[in-house]
């Protein structure tokens, strides 16, 4: 009755006050949503308010619905509407106790529109016209003038009150051991180039500064996190999927230093990348980056590229930008345009704003701002906005750049000047959705390249249509070979028996090497409960990328990765040292849940296999293990003819385990590589979590890069899984068996973990967790050669531009009688050859013997072969060799058919052959 009595209160109350209140200006009505925590309350409409006080709407009825049951106290709850900003504070009052306040942020999310609750700012984004020179561009600019001369006069005022303790001299040293004497805050990295033309001849783009001063940094906060691009193509293939869990600041000390160094712990360096033009704060070691050498200065340079094109949108079309990085090759910029669509009679305008700002040759300027200056700056952007209030805390600082009227927010470095741009093309355009939820604002996205001289961009585009023949996509339709139903299994191929055949040679290639170099082959199941996904950290970390499920009331998951499997596999294996390593193999089906929008013909898929391996040994296999697997990736890849980079990444900023198992780990996996006899890279800090790894990047005939293989040593799934082996002294009476070396290691972890901050925490080992006596703990070797098969086929076919040599070919020969007079004879070389296991047609068709040819050549046969008169008679063929089109030979039948077969001997050793015995003497 109470509660009757109570809601018809609210309900007259309302009516009431309805006249006097205009919510609808500040709030959006209806069925908002209200976050409370990570919870979503649709139900709550903004109606049921008792009274009004200016600024602030009091709930007591619908909001207390989201309160805690089983608190007793009666709730209160305020939403404080800011006309200024687009968030709402909605704050919950817990009785009279203060200390439990608590308030969180109210959004909603609307099609088409700014995920902010207010609604004036979804009217700004609707109202927008497209129009040239905004007059926002103007009054931002003079803004930022009246900024720099403010923060000038403080830097002078900061300069004068510590002219007595602060040196104005500082020493800078080359990489040559080169010194030069520089003013604080005056002189730059392009000045000190000046003085060297040696430097200055090879077109440096950016510098990397290491400051020898203490307490010398840059702590500003970086809002272009959003600038991961993963709509391109996929970098690699991960074995495991624990590389998707984040590794913290990669920049950081790896030993857990607080402050990080970058170049050891012992000097606690600061080193960061630089813009030529902005003035040096301390005495540094400087070193100049160009873009042959170095991959970061090429990103530097697209970036750049970036703000330029930036500049030309806005000023043509007047739209407000959101972000634009640089991506592996080239760059985009998004901007919000309303209803209108760039399309490519846009293209020729946009490029000649572009050269024009170029012709000019701009300086980049760079100032640091606080949050407060980078919110009035861009106050006309709501998208801006949203990212100085999402990714800026209070009291933290920034910075923007200005390239002549275009301002934006980076934390850069930048090129010196906008002339550096001497080619630029715009390479596409497509909508996309703001922060990437189709519930947001649509945009307009451009993408676009650049280069240093126009003889470059011009061999860019001769890539760039030489890729378009070559593409997989098309090559395999043309081919025959697979097709993709979307509607049907999106992410999922279809191989045609053509694609089937290369598909399983490929495997089986790798499957005779595994019977060469001693793997074993095991079938894992595809279904797994998803307490083995806990347990091993992927539920936790990876499940959003996982095909979940419920039967029988338990959570079960589809496979994506089968190291689990093999960890449980391990475990019944009982296994000692002597059995050590143990290398297990698994051509098994996974699947990852892609979003539909990155899945990309064979190269992003949801279901694939890979040549996936685990090998299971101890400490002392690890330097000749990783050995082996390095001579067994180059064989494979040298049968392609691939080039190939090989990167070491050691340990991270977070990270698993003990410093001192890392710095072994990581010793033994240089020696293997300089064993290996072959050029490699460091990438210092960029290693997985739990353990250092090596990359193996391919470069196919186009000279793009592509990473099938790697190898990572894993220090955290034996611990999770508890694997242990039986050691050499297993059972060896009064021997203390907790005083081995590996013991005192795994003792070590837990006091070093709690000494070092940035270590990973595992999970609690408990007394089941702990090592047995006589046991030793195994190290886990992921190991993928070819990686994804789906992947590796899609590069093949790219590389060879479907001309696949004769052993992985799934059109051998084919066989073509000059006339219906010599069909038989055809159709028996035919029977012949596939009988011997070849893949041979026939082609008995009406067409002439030119077209019979043609026809042969564009679907890639290796060998056409041609009977007729002459070749009856003799009981021979005419051979014509696809790579030899000129040359042709005459064979017998047993001639070809050991011909083939040799061509078929790919593999590191011969089979089926008995060789005598050779004593050791």
């Amino acid at each position: 009755m109470n509660k009757l009595i109570m809601c018809l209160y609210f309900f007259f109350m309302n009516i009431y006050i309805s006249h006097s209140l205009f919510i609808e200006k500040n709030i959006v009505k209806n069925k908002d949503i209200i976050l409370v925590g990570n919870r979503k309350h649709r139900h709550i409409p903004f109606y049921h308010c008792s009274r009004y006080i200016p600024q602030y709407y009091y709930f007591f009825y619908s909001p207390s619905t989201i309160h805690n049951k089983h608190c007793f106290a009666q709730p209160s709850y305020n939403i404080n509407v800011n006309k200024k900003y687009p968030n709402c504070e909605f704050t919950h009052n817990h009785g009279s106790h203060k200390k439990n306040k608590r308030s969180t942020t109210c959004h909603s999310f609307n099609k088409r529109t700014f995920s902010s609750c207010n609604k004036n700012m979804n009217n700004v984004l609707s109202q927008f016209v497209v129009k040239e020179n905004p007059s926002f561009i103007q009054e931002r600019l003079s803004k930022f003038n009246e900024l720099k001369e403010k923060k000038k006069q403080e830097l002078e005022l900061i300069l004068s009150e510590n002219e007595k303790t602060l040196e104005k001299d500082i020493h800078i040293e080359l990489p040559d051991g080169s010194k030069h004497i520089g003013k604080r805050h005056v002189t730059t990295p392009f000045q000190i180039c000046l003085s060297v033309p040696k430097l200055l001849s090879e077109d440096p783009v950016v510098c990397n500064v290491t400051y020898i001063e203490k307490g010398l940094k840059m702590d500003l906060c970086n809002i272009e996190d959003l600038e991961n691009d993963n709509s391109g193509e996929p970098i690699d293939d991960i074995p495991d999927g624990m590389n998707e869990i984040d590794n913290g600041n990669k920049n950081g000390c790896k030993n857990g230093c607080k402050n990080g160094c970058k170049n050891g712990c012992e000097n606690n360096l600061t080193s960061m990348l630089w813009d030529l033009n902005l003035p040096l704060i301390g005495s540094c070691k400087l070193e100049f980056l160009n873009l042959v050498d170095d991959e970061k200065a090429q990103s530097v340079f697209w970036h750049s590229s970036a703000h330029i094109l930036g500049s030309a949108l806005e000023k043509l079309y007047g739209g407000y930008l959101t972000i634009g990085p640089a991506l592996k090759e080239g760059f985009y910029y998004d901007i919000f345009l309303n209803n209108y669509n760039i399309s490519t009679d846009d293209y020729k305008k946009i490029e000649e704003e572009f050269n024009r700002l170029v012709k000019k040759k701009v300086e980049f300027e760079k100032m640091i701002c606080t949050k407060e200056e980078v919110l009035e700056l861009f106050k006309y952007n709501p998208f801006k906005l949203e990212l100085i209030k999402g990714k800026i805390p209070d009291n933290k600082k920034t910075s923007v750049y200005k390239c002549g009227d275009f301002i934006d927010l980076c934390l850069g470095p930048h090129i010196k000047n906008t002339g550096n741009v001497k080619a630029f093309k715009i390479l596409k355009n497509s909508a996309c959705y703001w922060l990437g939820n189709k519930n947001n604002a649509s945009l307009q996205r451009v993408y676009g390249i650049s280069f240093l001289k126009k003889d470059e961009l011009n061999k860019y585009i001769k890539m760039l249509e030489e890729k378009k023949k070559r593409d997989h996509r098309l090559v395999g339709k043309n081919l025959n070979l697979f097709f993709f139903e979307n509607e049907t299994s999106p992410g999922s191929s279809f191989w045609l028996p053509h694609g089937t055949k290369i598909y399983n040679k490929l495997i089986d290639c790798i499957k005779k090497e595994y019977r060469i170099r001693e793997y074993e082959e095991v079938i894992t199941p595809n279904v797994f409960s998803c307490d083995l996904w806990k347990t091993s950290g992927h539920y936790d970390n990876y499940k959003d990328c996982m095909f979940l499920f419920n039967v029988e009331k338990k959570e079960w998951g589809i496979k994506p990765m089968n190291c689990p499997g093999h960890c449980i596999m391990f475990k019944q294996l009982n296994a000692s040292y002597k059995s050590l390593p143990i290398r297990l193999a698994d051509f098994g089906v996974l699947h990852r849940n892609e979003i539909s929008g990155s899945l990309s013909g064979l190269t992003r898929v949801r279901r694939f296999q890979q040549d996936d391996s685990h090998i299971f040994c101890s400490f002392e296999h690890i330097k000749s293990e990783v050995l082996n697997t390095l001579n067994f990736i180059f064989y494979i890849y040298d049968l392609f003819n691939f080039k190939y980079e090989l990167f070491l990444s050691t340990r991270p900023a977070k990270f698993i385990g003990s410093v001192k198992t890392w710095d072994f780990a990581e010793q033994e996996l240089k020696n293997a590589l300089n064993d290996a006899n072959i050029k490699w890279k460091l990438n210092e800090g960029d290693g997985a979590f739990y353990g250092p790894k090596i990359d193996i990047v391919v470069k196919d005939c186009i000279n793009r890069s592509h990473q099938c293989g790697t190898i990572q040593l894993d220090f955290q799934l034996p611990i999770r899984f508890n694997l242990q082996y039986k050691k050499r002294d297993y059972g060896v009476a009064g021997t203390d068996l907790a005083d081995t070396e590996e013991d005192k290691v795994e003792k070590r972890e837990e006091k070093d973990n709690e000494k070092t901050p940035n270590v990973v925490k595992t999970v609690e080992s408990t007394d089941s967790e702990t090592l047995k006596h006589g046991y030793d703990r195994p190290i886990i070797i992921h190991r993928a050669i070819l990686g994804s098969v789906e992947r590796f086929v899609a590069i093949l076919i790219e590389h060879t531009a479907g001309k696949l040599p004769f052993w992985l070919s799934p059109r051998q020969a084919v066989v073509l009688p000059i006339s219906d007079k010599y069909n038989e004879y055809a159709k028996y070389i035919h029977k012949t050859l596939r009988n011997n296991l070849f893949d041979v047609e026939v082609d008995t068709s009406v067409n002439t013997l030119n077209k019979k040819i043609r026809e042969g050549q564009l679907k890639q046969f290796n060998f056409i072969l041609i009977v007729g008169e002459k070749e009856l008679s003799a009981n021979t063929v005419t051979v014509r060799n696809r790579d030899n089109p000129d040359k042709q030979e005459v064979y017998t039948i047993d001639q070809l058919v050991c011909k083939f077969k040799e061509l078929l001997e790919v593999n590191s050793a011969k089979f089926n052959e008995i060789k005598p015995f050779k004593s050791v003497e």
